[in-house]
């Protein structure tokens, strides 16, 4: 347990922190999980619909330093040629 107000005050922080970035990294997985079940079911309109949204949320995290840029641009590459193999 922390014994000065500075470390109490930072354990609360990142508390916080990692609450938001679970629930962020949730919805990006729900958003790259969208994706895949649309490119699944030959859903074109849908999926590219999705692959944006997916995007948008896979560089916002890498802006966010949740992710790691490469992560992004991996999932960014996987996702697109699903969706463009329709």
């Amino acid at each position: 347990m922390a014994n000065n107000k500075q470390q109490i005050k930072r354990n609360i922080q990142n508390e916080k922190h990692r609450l938001a970035n679970a629930s962020f990294k949730s919805s990006l997985k729900t958003a790259i999980k969208n994706v895949e079940v649309s490119a699944a079911n030959n859903e074109k309109e849908k999926a590219i619909e999705n692959l944006n949204l997916a995007y948008k949320k896979l560089d916002k995290a890498v802006a966010k330093g949740i992710h790691h840029k490469n992560f992004s641009n991996r999932q960014k590459a996987r996702l697109s040629h699903k969706v463009n193999s329709l």
